[in-house]
């Protein structure tokens, strides 16, 4: 036993990804495909960078493991009111137990992210964070045909004359605007369905009409919306929805 442990201990640490190549014959880059996609476990704990260093740890391939490139992903996240200024966490602890996309979690799937369609200043709710220059690519060159949806909590008093006027008929930075939807959600609450929303737009139509706005939440962009899902929690855009 002791010149077992001493052989273990002369032995010098190497990368996870020349320890796989060893044990399965498989190239490099098979390799760090398999280690990035999560299909690995050293010590029976998966372990997804390449370059982790492994001596006499065991090295296991799951017996389920596809050699396929990593999908970027989307995710939709729930920026809560008392977290407007600050920068969201998106981690494995985070992610809503209520994600029905059986999209298994990666730690690739936190980098390289980009957030698109940004909120309009002072606002909170849904948030779009993506790997997939395809979304980003939809999102900003629909922006102005892709209807938005608020929550504006009011104060003050709007006639019909005034909630005409929000439906139809301001003018922002000179120019007039184009029709948007406005309805009442409650007695507080305004619905804005909105689409090439300009930055101030909202919070401008509301004073032009004597509304001071207290808060305002965006519910929807295109046909994703953020539904039940708690604040603080996000969850992956499932493969079937668009927006």
């Amino acid at each position: 036993m002791t010149s077992l442990l001493h052989a273990h201990a002369m032995t010098a640490p190497i990368r996870l990804a020349k320890r796989l190549i060893e044990l399965t014959a498989c190239s490099r880059r098979e390799a760090e495909l398999y280690i990035a996609g999560g299909w690995v476990l050293v010590d029976g704990v998966v372990v997804e960078e390449p370059q982790f260093m492994v001596a006499q740890q065991r090295v296991e391939l799951h017996a389920d493991a596809q050699l396929t490139p990593i999908e970027p992903v989307t995710m939709v996240f729930h920026l809560p009111h008392e977290d407007m200024d600050s920068t969201p966490i998106l981690s494995a602890a985070t992610r809503t137990p209520d994600d029905v996309s059986e999209i298994h979690l990666l730690k690739q799937h936190f980098f390289r992210l980009t957030q698109c369609a940004p909120l309009e200043q002072g606002a909170y709710g849904l948030q779009v964070y993506t790997q997939d220059w395809r979304v980003t690519r939809k999102l900003k060159d629909d922006a102005a045909i892709m209807e938005q949806e608020y929550v504006v909590e009011v104060e003050g008093t709007l006639s019909a004359e005034g909630l005409k006027l929000l439906n139809h008929g301001l003018t922002f930075n000179g120019k007039a605007l184009k029709p948007i939807k406005v309805s009442w959600q409650n007695e507080r609450n305004l619905r804005f369905a909105i689409k090439g929303v300009i930055p101030g737009q909202i919070k401008h139509a509301c004073t032009t009409v004597g509304l001071q706005v207290i808060s305002m939440k965006r519910l929807r962009i295109g046909r994703v919306a953020m539904s039940r899902m708690a604040p603080r929690l996000w969850r992956y855009l499932m493969p079937h929805e668009r927006f």
